[in-house]
């Protein structure tokens, strides 16, 4: 069945004027309109493409990708309004994504962003956008485990850190601490699971724990050294800041990762400086 708001693999079943014509398993079709039409394509071949509608209700694909599909989350930018809603930007030259009035969750403004959720509407069948997360993200089920890489999208800036969503289904917690290069709302990011408590809080971290840690953060140190003639100006004296700005690690994972690499024999360390062997 032919549903908007996602991927579909169709095969291309006829061709006509205004483009190809792709078919499900079931029969049902949707128009490739000639732009998005390519000289290779003939009839018989398979093509994966997204469905949306269009602006007179009628399915339609297109090989342009969308910044997030229904089930996603994304930050998008208000591009437009009219008396029933606003139209966000999602990535589609042809179409903006609806987001009915009843759907904000603060007043939304044209030429700011905002994260927002994409369903499918289950009266209109259309791909439509909600700023009231709560619905669709909650942790009464966490599905994670402490230690599992997530996708994260950033949220809000609060004062202990960022709030973040796990996985599009989560609520998590990056901490002030745990921050060691430049964060934005908005940014989709690869984290890792450190901490789930008794109330089910969790608490997410930019990088891994435990062996994983240490050998990335020797590895980052080893291309910060290539990259640096092989002498890097920072030793077990040099302050947090001082690591943070050149390494964007904490000074605890500098000196695990320092003691992984002198152990290797990779590094030697003096009082002032760090030296590639």
């Amino acid at each position: 069945m032919l549903t908007a708001g996602y991927y579909h693999t169709l095969k291309i079943s006829r061709i006509s004027d205004f483009g190809l014509f792709l078919a499900d398993t079931d029969g049902e079709e949707v128009l490739l309109p000639n732009r998005y039409v390519s000289l290779s394509d003939k009839v018989g071949d398979d093509i994966s493409v997204f469905v949306y509608h269009d602006s007179e209700n009628r399915l339609v694909a297109t090989t342009e990708k969308p910044f997030a599909t229904a089930g996603e989350l994304a930050s998008l930018k208000v591009v437009d309004k009219n008396a029933y809603g606003f139209f966000l930007d999602w990535g589609l030259s042809a179409k903006h994504l609806f987001l009915p009035n009843s759907n904000q969750a603060i007043p939304m403004e044209i030429g700011r962003s905002y994260v927002v959720y994409i369903y499918n509407d289950n009266i209109t069948g259309r791909a439509t956008a909600t700023a009231r997360l709560n619905k669709y993200i909650n942790n009464d089920n966490i599905s994670l485990n402490v230690g599992e890489q997530v996708e994260i999208l950033v949220t809000r800036r609060v004062e202990k850190g960022y709030r973040v969503i796990a996985n599009n289904r989560h609520w998590g917690m990056i901490y002030n601490s745990q921050i060691f290069k430049p964060v934005s709302i908005g940014d989709k990011l690869t984290a890792y699971v450190t901490k789930i408590t008794d109330e089910n809080r969790i608490d997410i971290s930019l990088s891994p724990t435990g062996m994983d840690e240490i050998v990335l953060s020797a590895e980052r140190i080893k291309s910060a050294l290539k990259a640096n003639g092989g002498v890097l100006h920072l030793s077990d004296a040099s302050s947090p800041e001082e690591i943070k700005e050149a390494l964007q690690m904490s000074k605890k994972s500098f000196k695990r990762a320092v003691g992984n690499l002198l152990k290797r024999n990779i590094i030697k360390i003096d009082d002032n400086s760090i030296k590639l062997l």
